[in-house]
């Protein structure tokens, strides 16, 4: 549905974008993730129409948006960062402008715009002007003048910046439910949006793709998919050093001893990639005497994974075999500090 190649656009002597290569399937929701700067909005602007490339192809439902610029723009809805609105316009008032200045039919207009306000949840503002609507509804209007017109493709760039967390569950849950008719790139810096709204992820860094892959395969192939927490009564110090020569390990911390509060010890282990030492922890823990309340597997978070790609000694160049059997890119030019600090804003 939508396919980039090879796509570049430099400034001067500037790169903002370099080799860009990733391609979304219909229906799917990819996450364009990258810190501020990245590259992100300029490889939006550019599949949008916006903007034309150094160099490169990039095809919307098979048509060229250079070659076929009119033609692809059409099967195509954007949202930028910041939402084209009128304020003084009705919210049903602007969607029949928008409608018809996209090429909807008079005899098709009322429908789809009808359409699109219910699809956006917003039958009951449809009289308002939109200079009195909060954020979030705001965001919604963005959104549906992207989908008046029934593109295949939709591109939403960063759609829940300024959002307060109730707006930001909103505006997720309507992407969520755009996706399946609509093929989707959601643009962006904030992590969380990614594993709770896409289907696969392409990040970018510094105007590059550094990684490509379902948000599940990139925690699973980068930190060796689990680990361990162990909840024991004893000797926590002592069972450490026996836990840390069973095979697979790499890692064990004591987390918590016991104390007025808690009267066992947390012990979380960290797994070589593929390990799956489950039992012999168990065995371990067992055979020295003490009690095993409870074991149970953790998975690394993407805020995890990202720091570990910026803090690992040893580079990772490109990995293969995911879960879904794609190819998994890496480079170690990716810096996390400010996606993990991005991941901060929003919370449930």
């Amino acid at each position: 549905m939508i396919e980039v190649e090879h796509l570049s656009k430099i400034y001067g002597s500037t790169p903002a974008i370099q080799d860009v290569t990733f391609k979304v399937e219909a229906g799917e929701i990819l996450g364009f993730l990258g810190p501020n700067g990245a590259g992100k909005t300029t490889t939006m602007r550019i599949l949008a129409g916006y903007l034309p490339a150094t160099s490169g192809t990039a095809r919307i439902a098979d048509y060229d948006v250079h070659e076929h610029s009119m033609a692809a723009r059409g099967r195509i809805g954007y949202l930028p960062e910041t939402p084209p609105l009128y304020p003084e316009m009705s919210v049903e008032g602007f969607l029949h402008f928008v409608a018809r200045i996209k090429g909807v039919s008079a005899g098709d207009r009322t429908s789809k715009v009808k359409s699109a306000m219910e699809r956006c949840n917003l039958i009951e503002k449809r009289k308002v002007l939109i200079r009195k609507l909060s954020k979030g509804f705001r965001q919604r209007v963005g959104i549906a003048q992207a989908i008046v017109h029934e593109p295949p493709a939709i591109i939403l760039d960063e759609p829940t910046v300024g959002l307060d967390p109730r707006q930001i569950i909103e505006v997720r849950n309507l992407i969520k439910s755009l996706a399946g008719d609509h093929t989707i790139i959601l643009s962006t810096h904030i992590l969380p949006e990614v594993s709770m709204t896409c289907n696969r992820v392409a990040i970018i860094n510094q105007g590059r793709i550094v990684a490509t892959n379902s948000p599940e395969s990139l925690m699973a192939q980068l930190t060796g998919g689990s680990g361990y927490e162990l909840e024991v009564d004893g000797d926590a110090g002592e069972l450490q050093k026996l836990l840390q020569v069973v095979p697979g390990v790499c890692l064990v911390e004591v987390v918590a001893e016991p104390d007025l509060a808690v009267d066992h010890s947390l012990i979380r282990i960290v797994c070589a990639p593929g390990a799956e030492p489950g039992r012999d922890l168990a065995a371990v823990t067992v055979g020295a005497g003490l009690g095993l309340h409870e074991m149970r597997r953790t998975r690394a978070s993407l805020e995890e994974v990202f720091l570990e790609l910026t803090t690992s000694e040893q580079p990772v160049a490109q990995a293969q075999q995911d879960l879904e059997g794609s190819e998994l890119k890496v480079e170690r030019n990716f810096s996390s500090s400010q996606l993990v600090a991005s991941s901060q804003e929003v919370e449930e």
